[in-house]
């Protein structure tokens, strides 16, 4: 089960409606046990509603953030703006660590659906979404 702080679920699923209609995208910092910590919002340098790339500059400021913490990039998260939460086949072939969380906003109902995914080697297997906890920024 993934457990995401309020304030992180609040943050991604706010970034999305933000930047619609085109993707949000940004980073998930965890800490030591695999618990999500921290969400970075950043650019998609794509600036597509279909597809995203994280811009490298924001992307390396989160990592110099996250090893100050005493985290590590553990994940990522984008919205869908006209779908629903669900890897598409771009983000299935566009995941390259086996470890990472991929967290995916829908905004095609009313309400946000937020979904988390493992994606290793092609295979997709849902993780639960459970939002609890505090969150350390």
């Amino acid at each position: 089960m993934v457990r995401l702080p309020p304030e992180v679920m609040a943050t991604i699923v706010a970034h999305a409606r933000a930047v619609a209609p085109e993707e949000g995208c940004g980073l998930l910092a965890v800490d030591e046990s695999g618990e999500v910590r921290h969400a970075y919002c950043l650019g998609n340098v794509e600036r597509s509603p279909v597809r995203f790339t994280i811009d490298p500059d924001g992307h390396f400021a989160a990592l110099r953030h996250t090893e100050a913490m005493g985290w590590i990039i553990g994940g990522d998260f984008h919205s869908h703006p006209r779908s629903a939460a669900l890897p598409s086949r771009t983000d299935v072939a566009g995941a390259l660590d086996p470890d990472w969380l991929h967290v995916i906003v829908g905004l095609a109902g009313e309400v946000a659906e937020v979904r988390a995914w493992r994606i290793r080697s092609g295979e997709v297997t849902e993780e639960p979404v459970a939002v609890t906890g505090d969150v350390a920024s």
